[in-house]
């Protein structure tokens, strides 16, 4: 039961990537609104540096955040924490490719209606690759992918950090 314990996170998180993986990354309601705040202060902070990094900020901004909550989690040797920050990248990964497809159509609601740009229509017109958005969609999805199955695997690779307490006796 002991060799179990440590796949118990990768079992509970099977049937969200699952979910995750058949609805590209639609999952729960709050959620998404949530990565959207987190796209949009993207924008924000990225401004400073021109329109095409400003433009890019949104989606930058999400796939940063998670990272550092992996980075954190990892460094503090969280296994669990460290899953679901995995799936929280791979989730936003695939709601960016979804946004990515949308590029040549412009189908998608946007803030501000419309009198805002789409920013994958925008980005990849601006480097020539507008014709491919279908294509790089797919590239975030599958990248997405690649995090989920990690975030299963994680036993494999952490161990989870155990404290020690240490009593002194005077």
């Amino acid at each position: 039961m002991e060799n179990l314990k440590p796949w118990f996170g990768s079992l509970a998180l099977i049937p969200i990537i699952v979910w995750l993986s058949i609805n590209a990354g639609d999952f729960i309601f709050l959620l998404d609104h949530f990565n959207l705040l987190i796209h949009e202060g993207g924008h924000g902070i990225f401004s400073l540096f021109g329109g095409f990094i400003y433009t890019l900020g949104g989606t930058l901004m999400q796939i940063i955040l998670p990272l550092l909550f992996v980075y954190y989690f990892v460094s503090h040797r969280k296994r669990f924490g460290t899953q679901i920050s995995l799936v929280w990248l791979g989730q936003n990964l695939m709601n960016i490719s979804v946004y990515v497809a949308d590029a040549q159509e412009r189908t998608l609601p946007l803030l501000g209606g419309n009198k805002v740009y789409h920013d994958w229509h925008f980005l990849l017109g601006r480097v020539g690759l507008l014709e491919y958005d279908n294509h790089i969609a797919i590239g975030f999805y599958l990248i997405g992918i690649i995090f989920f199955i990690l975030a299963i695997l994680i036993p494999l690779f952490m161990k989870e950090y155990k404290e020690t307490k240490i009593e002194l006796t005077l």
